[in-house]
């Protein structure tokens, strides 16, 4: 289906942003995937030519456009070029951690650190998870302990994308540990603070070049000048900024179901079996029929909601619907998919079979399926 989302700029830049791609990342990607970590420098060289900080004022050195729509090139772009692992790790720094720097900071912090966000020299990235605390964020243990001008923070986080490389961590903790959700501050780390330390690089399943770390916090003191808003207000802050994080990430989900799809085609056709193409076989057709009719469907309302978020009336129940329902699309998509390739879907070297490992996490991180399915009752008055 035509899509009308996009103008004659955002077209142009997602050109030059795919000229990137082939450029910086694509000759070099799948040695990361076997290193199990992507280097610095794909944000330093994404900065260098523009592609980090949109929303970042001129001034800084970014992008100076609120346009959401350029964020969603990146994340789709990439997507198509089976690099879900680099998209993951820069559309995080652009679309989920930047806000909290622009909305909460002060003039000071911003001077301080939105240069070197907007330009990859500063790595960024959200601490919320916690081994004993995931969807229940109001649980969580890691506390900042006001000592005159610092905070004495303990405690620790896990799964955290981009763990190893940040600079930034827009850490959740609690400056109130007797309260849940109104004892919830957001606090800077930054790297080399002692006390501060990294976990290994968790092995996962799929984003294998996407570094995710656990962190350690052993009486860090933090400067109170680090702290970002107001203390008390963090699970409100991350409540608002939460619906751009769903909206990514169910971005990238249909995208990467689009991809599937178009490199399940091209293979098909070019397969024989039985003395034919299996793009002959009437099963072949109604499996990728179906797919392309549920992405359709799917891109119809993610470029809807991109329009609504443009126009700041995106809610959390339709961002929760977005990401809900199409990172599920993008499992069942990739799978049907994946059948079509037979046991070539199964080895590595192709595309479609890191897509599938690839896939598996996006109905959890950013909030699980189930809590989605939470978000959306409520919003029924259920």
């Amino acid at each position: 289906m035509e899509r009308t989302l996009y103008n004659e700029d955002h077209l142009a830049f997602a050109e030059s942003f795919d000229q990137f791609i082939a450029r910086e990342l694509a000759p070099h990607y799948m040695e990361w995937e076997e290193a199990g970590i992507s280097p610095r420098s794909i944000f330093t060289e994404a900065g260098k030519y523009g592609f980090l900080g949109f929303q970042i004022p001129e001034k800084f050195g970014g992008g100076g456009t609120d346009d959401y729509r350029f964020n969603a090139i990146v994340a789709e772009r990439l997507q198509y070029a089976g690099m879900a692992s680099a998209s993951t790790g820069i559309t995080l720094h652009n679309d989920i951690t930047i806000p909290y720097f622009l909305e909460l900071g002060t003039d000071e912090q911003k001077e301080r650190w939105l240069p070197g966000i907007a330009s990859g020299e500063l790595i960024t990235a959200i601490g919320m998870t916690e081994p004993g605390a995931g969807s229940d964020l109001a649980g969580m243990g890691t506390s900042a302990i006001r000592d005159g001008d610092c905070y004495i923070v303990n405690g620790s986080k896990t799964f955290i994308t981009n763990g190893i490389n940040a600079d930034l961590i827009v850490t959740a903790v609690k400056t109130d540990p007797t309260q849940r959700h109104t004892g919830m501050s957001l606090i800077v780390m930054e790297r080399g603070m002692e006390g501060f330390e990294r976990g290994r690089n968790l092995d996962k399943v799929g984003l294998h070049s996407q570094d995710t770390a656990e962190l350690f916090f052993n009486d860090v003191k933090v400067p109170a000048s680090n702290l970002l808003g107001e203390e008390g207000q963090g699970f409100k802050y991350l409540t608002v900024n939460l619906p751009q994080e769903r909206l990514n990430i169910a971005v990238a989900a249909v995208a990467a179901a689009q991809a599937a799809l178009n490199w399940t085609v091209e293979y098909v056709k070019e397969r024989k079996a039985f003395g034919a193409p299996i793009s002959s076989f009437q099963n072949t057709k109604f499996v990728l029929a179906s797919v392309k009719t549920e992405i359709d469907a799917a891109q119809a309302y993610v470029d809807k909601c991109i329009e609504l978020h443009n126009l700041q009336r995106l809610t959390a129940a339709d961002a929760a619907a977005a990401k809900f329902h199409c990172t599920e699309l993008q499992k069942r998509s990739i799978d049907s998919c994946l059948q079509l390739f037979g046991g070539y879907g199964y080895m590595m070297e192709y595309p479609i079979a890191r897509a599938y490992v690839d896939a598996r996490i996006t109905t959890i991180y950013g909030g699980t399926t189930e809590v989605m399915k939470g978000i959306i009752a409520k919003s029924m008055g259920l």
